[in-house]
């Protein structure tokens, strides 16, 4: 094709006739160009359906990251409920009385704790890629919401609770307890002594207000993946 229009251009220049070159090179001139925008084009497409076959599979991947995660959440919501009912009941004098058969495994229920790592590694690879392939403005900013602001947040949390019991409860557990098995039940020496010679009763009160803003914490954290999931629904099954 390149020989043809050189051969073109040799004629019109042997047999003098300017105006016409001038006008063919014009139009070689926009052929060019057509054909360069033409090549871009196909190449934005094919370039537009990466980034799509990428949303996809990316979501896709995370959706799956989230479920493990909302599991798990659930597990440590159901027992700081737990906790928190367990919590009410012993720092009751009143009902340690009635029920002191129950006592070891109301401590057992509030003195532990519970640690949480979400699964971020798809997360991670989409940012890495750049979140703006998201093409869901509010699924970007609700997944931003979650990985980055709310998982935090549910963390230090939980992590004030478990502070709570290596630096609160251990110095008192290690001169009290007989028998302990982590989540199960507590037992000590002499639990009239234990409530009322230790700081039991106040670290009760503290360790229930944790557990509840950490109960508070996981379920805005469940309520994020919930919302993440629902907007997730929307665009794979509208094909990404």
């Amino acid at each position: 094709m390149i020989k043809i229009f050189r051969n073109i251009r040799r004629r019109l220049l042997r047999e003098n006739r300017f105006t016409r070159y001038f006008l063919y090179a014009v139009g070689e001139i926009n052929l060019v160009v057509i054909g360069i925008l033409i090549a871009l084009q196909i190449n934005n497409w094919n370039e537009a359906e990466k980034n799509r076959d990428f949303e996809r599979e990316i979501l896709f991947q995370i959706s799956q990251n989230l479920e493990q995660d909302k599991l798990r959440l659930e597990e440590i919501r159901e027992r700081y409920l737990l906790a928190l009912k367990s919590a009410e009941l012993l720092i009751s004098e009143n009902q340690r009385h009635q029920t002191p058969d129950s006592i070891p495994f109301w401590l057992g229920d509030v003195i532990q704790f519970e640690r949480f790592q979400p699964i971020t590694n798809s997360y991670e690879a989409l940012k890495s890629e750049g979140l703006q392939l998201v093409r869901d403005k509010e699924l970007r900013k609700n997944l931003g919401l979650y990985y980055d602001d709310q998982v935090n947040l549910t963390i230090n949390g939980l992590g004030d609770v478990e502070g709570a019991f290596n630096l609160q409860w251990l110095p008192i557990l290690e001169n009290q307890v007989v028998d302990f098995k982590f989540r199960h039940y507590l037992i000590v020496e002499d639990f009239s002594r234990f409530f009322n010679e230790t700081n039991a009763i106040r670290l009760l009160i503290l360790n229930r207000d944790n557990i509840g803003a950490s109960v508070n914490h996981v379920s805005e954290a469940l309520e994020k993946i919930e919302d993440i999931q629902d907007l997730m629904r929307v665009n794979l099954e509208a094909g990404g």
